[in-house]
């Protein structure tokens, strides 16, 4: 059956991947943005997710009809995916950094619910966790870091996804709907597999992301897998793939970058340590795109 997908923020580095991938896989998506998308089978409807009078317009709009195929009716949503955000700090001044993305997601998770669409997806962050954008290098309470951890950010953007998350929580606790946050990796497009060997010289430069990462490709899988699973209210997953985009192994890393650091249970030779066994578990979540598939190691 053909789901029909409202998605903000489809123009973006992430968006778009996520959206050719639903595409491919039979999804009927309109893109909501404040820019066009090039992909000629999504079309792209223009509007500010700040201005709530728009993000509710557009949600009840043709979902993606052509103009004249076969109604201008609105058509049933099954989901919305919010995508649509300022990607991190030093982009925009913090506050506007903050008030585009926490307002910007309580008024796409209100109207969705006011217009009784029973699936919101948004995306949340790694940076939660507190590492990140800290003000210097800090290590985690344990590793690896799932979704039970207490998250304790210090800047604007990683707040802000804080921020939306609890306003998800409360959209599903007051009416039912499902609302999944995912804590999306760093994201890795195809062509980025080009930076692993740089990456691979000098290990500690992505020590601040725990080396976590995410395949663009797999980040839509595991989009599509939180819109077909009905029932878990609010949930939040992590989006990594399943290994670390090092390639030392796990252990070493944790030994010469995080030392003392707790280890919670045991941990694969190369496993993750943004841990995904929560989405594999409950989503069904498998990432299909390690860097090994497209990296040769020296």
């Amino acid at each position: 059956m053909t789901k029909r997908i409202m998605f903000t923020g489809g123009s973006g580095k992430a968006g778009r991947h996520v959206v050719q991938y639903l595409v491919e896989q039979g999804c009927q998506v309109l893109n909501i943005d404040t820019k066009p998308l090039d992909n000629p089978k999504v079309r792209t409807l223009i509007a500010d997710i700040t201005d709530s009078g728009q993000v509710f317009n557009a949600l009840s709009s043709y979902a993606g009809l052509h103009e004249f195929d076969p109604s201008l009716r609105p058509q049933p949503v099954d989901a919305v995916v919010h995508f649509a955000a300022i990607p991190r700090i030093m982009i925009t001044p913090d506050n506007e950094v903050f008030r585009i993305n926490a307002m910007g997601t309580y008024n796409v998770i209100e109207a969705a619910v006011k217009l009784g669409i029973r699936k919101v997806i948004i995306a949340s962050s790694e940076t939660t966790y507190g590492l990140v954008f800290a003000n210097e290098p800090r290590a985690p309470k344990y590793f690896p870091l799932d979704e039970e951890y207490d998250v304790d950010p210090m800047d604007s953007y990683a707040l802000s996804k804080v921020v939306n998350e609890k306003t998800a929580r409360a959209f599903a606790q007051r009416d039912g709907t499902d609302i999944y946050a995912l804590r999306i990796g760093n994201v890795i497009e195809p062509h980025e597999y080009s930076l692993f060997p740089k990456w691979f010289a000098d290990p500690g430069f992505r020590k601040r992301i725990a080396w976590s990462y995410v395949d663009a490709r797999d980040l839509g899988q595991i989009t599509l897998r939180a819109i077909e699973k009905d029932g878990l209210g609010y949930q939040v997953f992590n989006a990594a793939n399943d290994d670390t985009s090092s390639d030392l192994p796990t252990a070493e890393l944790l030994k010469r970058f995080y030392p003392g650091v707790p280890v919670k249970g045991e941990l694969g030779e190369f496993e993750t340590l943004l841990s995904n066994r929560k989405a594999r578990d409950m989503l069904g979540f498998r990432p299909e795109h390690s860097w090994r598939k497209y990296v040769k190691i020296a």
